[in-house]
């Protein structure tokens, strides 16, 4: 599929406007998942070409994935990570834990930025940075689209890892996220140390209900993700 690659024009708007010589773009990864943490990446590029075929993430096959990730590690600026893990997400609710994972990422950085372009239309981030919400950002952007291909790989690493732990809800194939293996075995076997237990999913499975966890903040509105309205098994 024929897609436009992503520009500098809001990384120079920024520049242009406020002055800023520092711009990181962020994006996450992990948000609509049923386990594992919630992954952001905070990528400062520059004004440089990007390399060939950068575009959001989930555009790209694994394998490109993987061989951009690589390239760009040594393309950018520079770019740190952050998570937020699903004790925390369960405990302080999706939108805090974006801010926390968004947070360490941009602490991790060894440049403060002047200011932030934040893939989506919702600010989880907040004062004290100066940020620009984009939507689609992640396709439109350099840095953001980098900080989306560079977290994806990572997190999807992890994963792998916990797979290899859990081999029954292949984590390697489906990243945390429903499918039809992760939902049998979550009848079968219950929720792994690495679910969310606060999710509405959770409703879903009788033999497991009692293990749900209940957040006494909600998520404003309109922040709400696919995992925490829940699925019928």
């Amino acid at each position: 599929m024929a897609y436009e690659p992503p520009t500098h024009s809001v990384e120079r708007s920024l520049r242009a406007t406020t002055g800023a010589k520092i711009v990181v773009g962020i994006d996450e990864v992990g948000r609509g998942a049923w386990a594992g943490p919630v992954t952001v990446c905070a990528a400062v590029t520059g004004l440089r070409r990007p390399p060939t075929g950068l575009t959001d993430s989930k555009l790209l096959s694994p394998k490109k994935r993987t061989t951009l990730a690589q390239e760009l590690h040594s393309w950018v600026t520079a770019h740190a990570l952050g998570h937020s893990s699903p004790e925390e997400i369960d405990g302080l609710g999706m939108t805090a834990a974006l801010r926390l994972a968004a947070t360490r990422a941009l602490d991790a950085l060894p440049v403060r930025p002047d200011a932030v372009i934040l893939d989506g239309k919702h600010d989880y981030l907040g004062t004290p940075w100066a940020v620009r919400t984009v939507i689609k950002g992640d396709q439109s952007c350099v840095s953001v689209a980098a900080a989306s291909v560079i977290a994806k790989v990572r997190r999807d690493a992890m994963m792998a890892e916990l797979g290899a732990e859990h081999m029954d809800f292949c984590f390697e194939d489906n990243a945390g996220y429903p499918s039809p293996v992760h939902r049998a075995a979550l009848r079968e076997l219950g929720p792994t140390p690495h679910h969310r237990l606060s999710w509405a999913y959770m409703d879903g499975l009788p033999r497991w209900r009692h293990l749900k966890r209940v957040r006494s903040t909600p998520e404003p509105v309109g922040l709400e993700d696919e995992g925490q309205l829940g699925f019928d098994f």
